[in-house]
């Protein structure tokens, strides 16, 4: 059965990024580094039991919205810790996105939303979406204020 493996192309700072990514991830590893000439041209890497590739590519191609690396969070605390790690040096967008320095967008959500979306009453569920397009960082606590609020 194939593999499909995310493939990130950077300008020149892969190695940079991945060892980022690893010390916000505490389920990550390095897996290869590929080097031509002396510089970094590739890094393989593991986050959370799924492998990345990272590709210094030179400047062509940039990271935008339509694509993103979406963390599924259990709790507020992993939602606070990961939103203040990847939106450093980045920026912060509504409804749980937000650019890591690198110019990778990553949505960090907590499962609450999804489940508080998927409420049987049609008006709850409307609710938590309306807290939810109010929001940068997701805040659990204010979905399930907005749920019980109707």
């Amino acid at each position: 059965m194939p593999t499909i493996t995310p493939f990130l192309w950077y300008d020149t700072q892969a190695e940079e990024a991945v060892s980022y990514y690893l010390s916000i991830f505490k389920g990550g590893r390095l897996l290869n580094v590929m080097r031509a000439g002396g510089k970094v041209t590739a890094v393989t890497f593991e986050l959370e039991g799924r492998q990345f590739h990272a590709f210094n590519g030179g400047p062509q191609f940039r990271f935008n919205e339509s694509i993103s690396m979406f963390v599924d969070c259990e709790t507020q605390d992993e939602v606070d810790d990961l939103w203040a790690k990847l939106s450093a040096g980045g920026s912060e967008s509504r409804c749980g996105w937000t650019k890591d320095r690198f110019g990778v967008w990553w949505q960090v959500i907590p499962r609450a939303l999804t489940k508080l979306m998927n409420d049987p009453n049609p008006v709850k569920a409307q609710a938590v979406v309306q807290a939810m397009l109010k929001m940068n960082r997701i805040i659990i606590a204010d979905l399930q204020k907005a749920a019980v609020s109707v």
